[in-house]
């Protein structure tokens, strides 16, 4: 594999398929390279932040240590990026990675990711986790575009097992009294449709604490502002007719390039998602 026209003698790199230039590979084995929870706009007082991004819990590095098989680790090392819910149906945790694009063209982001609840009964626990998702929230001049996946999981304690997109969020909130400030909480349970053709099944192993890492990757055009395909493991998902968020520009966020991953409990169960490793590249 080449990448800018050189050999990639990094092992970890061969395992994706990036384009021309690697804008950037997090492998949380040493820290978290800039990943964080996902805030809330406020001005003026953190009260004014919405109230689901109050309570949104931040990422941390996990070896992934379970009661009765030890610890797992990464894909090829110690630490994942781990983001955990609180033990509450419907409760969210985001990671977000805050960056900027400089040349217009197609996005990849590229990750392996293991999605579980907390292994605390003696169960297999298949349906604890609701959804888990990536997505993308970019600029260019025309708009704002926030390509948004998830996998539905499970949905009230019954099987659903399939991909979703979504192409609105609720109306975005003035915050504070600057004009500057507003929000809207892209990530609301509402919204969501199933992509065409979306019904996967994800490899999911016989215990609640043994953990098989899924392949994701997405890709967006910065020039277009559209998504342009989807693939999991083995499945590849043509997005280009389909719609996705999006809103006029805003004046504070030009060249805005920001990743982000969430997952979502079912029942009254913490939910987690590991991600291994991230490569985000770029064609141009």
């Amino acid at each position: 594999m080449t990448v800018n026209g050189t050999m990639a003698h990094d092992h970890r790199l061969s395992r994706f398929d990036p384009l021309a230039r690697v804008l950037f590979f997090d492998d949380f084995d040493d820290g978290l390279h800039g990943w964080m929870e996902l805030i809330g706009n406020y001005e003026g007082s953190l009260d004014s932040m919405l109230p689901p991004y109050r309570d949104l819990r931040p990422p941390m590095l996990s070896s992934a240590t379970m009661w009765d098989t030890g610890t797992h680790g990464s894909v090829d090392g110690v630490y994942s990026m781990k983001l955990a819910t609180r033990p509450r149906a419907g409760h969210q945790a985001v990671a977000v990675k805050r960056f900027t694009w400089r040349e217009l063209g197609t996005v990849r982001l590229e990750a392996y990711v293991a999605c579980k609840p907390e292994a605390s009964e003696l169960q297999l626990g298949d349906l604890d986790v609701q959804a888990f998702g990536l997505l993308f929230d970019l600029q260019n001049a025309e708009a704002r575009f926030m390509p948004h996946l998830r996998y539905l999981n499970a949905l009230d304690g019954r099987p659903r097992r399939v991909w979703q997109y979504r192409t609105s969020t609720p109306p975005r909130q003035q915050i504070g009294t600057s004009g500057q400030t507003g929000s809207t909480y892209h990530l609301s349970p509402e919204g969501w449709l199933d992509l065409p053709g979306g019904e996967q099944g994800l490899c999911y192993n016989e215990l609640p604490t043994k953990l098989n890492w899924h392949y994701l990757r997405l890709d967006a055009d910065l020039r277009a502002g559209t998504y342009t395909a989807f693939r999991c493991n083995d499945r590849t998902y043509d997005l280009s007719e389909l719609g996705l968020i999006r809103t006029p520009p805003e004046p504070t966020l030009p060249c805005l390039l920001n990743c982000a991953f969430f997952v979502e409990a079912g029942r009254d169960q913490r939910a987690f998602l590991y991600v291994d490793s991230v490569l985000v590249s770029t064609d141009v």
